[in-house]
C-alpha cells in the first residue's frame, strides 16, 4: 500500500489515522532518511492515541513515554538513529517489555527493532523532489491482516 502526502498537514492526519487504530503491543517502525517526516508522522500517531506530552524527535534520549490519554494505551518513542544498529544498546531500553503495555514507534530502527516483534509495521517515507512524501506500508505478521484497516482509516491511497 502506498500513500501520497502533500503536506506536513496530511502527513499529521495520517499518523492520526494510524494512531487510532493502534493498541498495547503494536510495534511500529519508520524507516526514511533525514527530513522525511518521521517525527511529524509521530506527532500524528500520538493524536491519535490521544497520549500527552510534546512529541519532539528523541535523538539525544534515544526513547521518550507519552503517558497515556482517554483511550490507556501509552506510546514509547524511540529515536535508534545513535544506536547505528548496536543490538545490545536496544537491549538496554528494555522496548519488549514497553511492548507488554504501549504502542512503540522506532524512528531508525528497520535493521534491529523488527526483531522485538514478528508482528510490525514498517512505515517507510521517502520524499520526492516536489517535497511530496511517498508512504509505504509493509506489513508483518497480524499486521499483514490489519492493514486493511488503515487503508479504509485514509480513505486516500496511490496503490
Amino acid at each position: 500500500m502506498t500513500l501520497l502526502l502533500s503536506t506536513p498537514e496530511e502527513t499529521v492526519e495520517f499518523g492520526r489515522r494510524l494512531g487510532t487504530l493502534l493498541r498495547a503491543g503494536d510495534l511500529v517502525l519508520l524507516a526514511g532518511p533525514l527530513g522525511a517526516g518521521k517525527t511529524v508522522l509521530t506527532r500524528g500517531i500520538a493524536a491519535g492515541l490521544g497520549v500527552s506530552g510534546r512529541v519532539s524527535s528523541p535523538t539525544f534520549v534515544l526513547a521518550r513515554t507519552h503517558p497515556a490519554g482517554e483511550r490507556g494505551v501509552p506510546l514509547v518513542h524511540v529515536d535508534a538513529y545513535r544506536l547505528g544498529g548496536d543490538l545490545a544498546q536496544l537491549d538496554d531500553l528494555d522496548l519488549d517489555t514497553d511492548l507488554e503495555a504501549a504502542a512503540v514507534v522506532v524512528e531508525w530502527g528497520e535493521g534491529s527493532a523488527e526483531r522485538l516483534s514478528p508482528d510490525h509495521l514498517v512505515v517507510r517515507l521517502d520524499r520526492r523532489e516536489d517535497d511530496v512524501r511517498e508512504v509505504r506500508l509493509e506489513p508483518h505478521g497480524s499486521w499483514v491482516s490489519r492493514v486493511q484497516e488503515i487503508q479504509s482509516a485514509s480513505g486516500r491511497s496511490g496503490g
